[in-house]
């Protein structure tokens, strides 16, 4: 199963807005996606209750994991996104 280790790079952590944010790109990918942290279990990173429960601070690592045709992309994308700042971002909606 591939896998990513990303850095989290929102100022605030992976809180309700960033946690959001990367909920909703999740939840659209085509392939089912689990996220860990901090030596818990993985949870699927579409979410919102299980992204928030795992706490991840600024400079945290998380590792995000996928099956399927489309998910070494998926997983670049998404890593992406969380090793940004989203706190510092426009709100996309």
């Amino acid at each position: 199963m591939p896998e990513r280790t990303v850095v989290i790079g929102s100022a605030q952590g992976l809180h309700a807005r960033p946690a959001k944010i990367f909920v909703q790109e999740a939840a659209r990918q085509p392939v089912r996606v689990l996220i860990s942290a901090g030596g818990k279990a993985p949870v699927p990173a579409a979410s919102i209750l299980g992204v928030l429960a795992l706490g991840a601070k600024q400079g945290a690592e998380v590792t995000l994991s996928a099956e399927g045709e489309q998910a070494e992309r998926v997983l670049d994308e998404l890593a992406g996104l969380l090793a940004r700042d989203l706190d510092a971002e426009p709100d996309p909606a």
